[in-house]
């Protein structure tokens, strides 16, 4: 079996989807831009900004797994070197992880996504776009974040589904055994929340006593947020919700 190639395997998706595979029995090898000690995996050192390294790392590689995100336009400038890398490589199959709503909410980190899924669907290699809510790891981190002011303020009228990093990670692992299906099924989590309740959920796991208060979030971001831009009820994939994910990783 041909190994399959993991980009960001080192970050909060990309190191759950590589202990995924190797639980399958595939393979894997993951670009890095530092060299590490192989291991169960191997490593490929590279940077796929400059270029640098990504052509030995792909030699062989039947599958590609994009996970990596970097600042702005330098990811799409990653993904375009990528594609081209997989390209002459021969790659089989090009997985790409998106967020939920790139195409309906106008935040610039979207937009980079969105053209970086455009580049991977024109690539002309076979390829799976993957698309998931937010990873309940982003929201706590956030959350804790606006916490440590006296008052916890959120945008009024805005929900998320957040999901557990390791239900998105088993279905990447799942479509890159697979092989390429086109724009794969969305990955939200159970529970459609308005943020005001999720920030009540953190609050209680971290003992903290905050008054949660709610502002209006202008221009067409929040008008998106609003309207459930961000949101695919329609695909609650996700098992683990955002209150049993807080009682794992604060316990009592």
């Amino acid at each position: 079996m041909r190994p399959i190639l993991v980009t960001g395997g080192t970050g909060t998706l990309g190191r759950v989807v590589v202990r995924r595979l190797l639980s399958r029995g595939c393979p894997v090898r993951v670009l890095s831009r530092q060299a590490h000690t192989p291991g169960e995996h191997g490593w490929a050192v590279g940077d796929l900004v400059t270029g640098r390294g990504v052509e030995a790392a792909l030699s062989g590689a039947g599958t590609v797994v994009h996970c990596a995100t970097t600042n702005g336009k330098r990811d799409v400038v990653a993904t375009r070197r990528l594609v081209e890398a997989a390209r002459a490589a021969g790659a089989a199959h090009l997985l790409y992880v998106s967020i939920a709503g790139v195409d309906r909410v106008p935040l610039g980190h979207y937009r980079t996504k969105a053209e970086c899924e455009r580049l991977v669907v024109e690539s002309g290699l076979g390829w799976t776009v993957l698309r998931a809510t937010q990873f309940h790891d982003l929201v706590a981190r956030v959350l804790d974040g606006l916490s440590k002011a006296p008052v916890l303020l959120v945008p009024r009228g805005v929900s998320f589904q957040p999901v557990d990093v390791r239900e998105v990670a088993e279905r990447v692992a799942q479509l890159a055994e697979a092989g390429p299906v086109g724009r794969a099924d969305d990955f939200g989590g159970p529970q459609v929340r308005p943020v005001e309740a999720l920030a009540a959920d953190f609050l209680a796991a971290r003992g903290r006593r905050r008054p949660v208060l709610r502002a209006p979030l202008p221009g067409g971001v929040g008008r998106a947020l609003r309207a459930g831009g961000n949101l695919v009820p329609a695909h609650p994939a996700g098992r683990t919700t955002f209150a049993e994910f807080l009682a794992q990783r604060y316990p009592a």
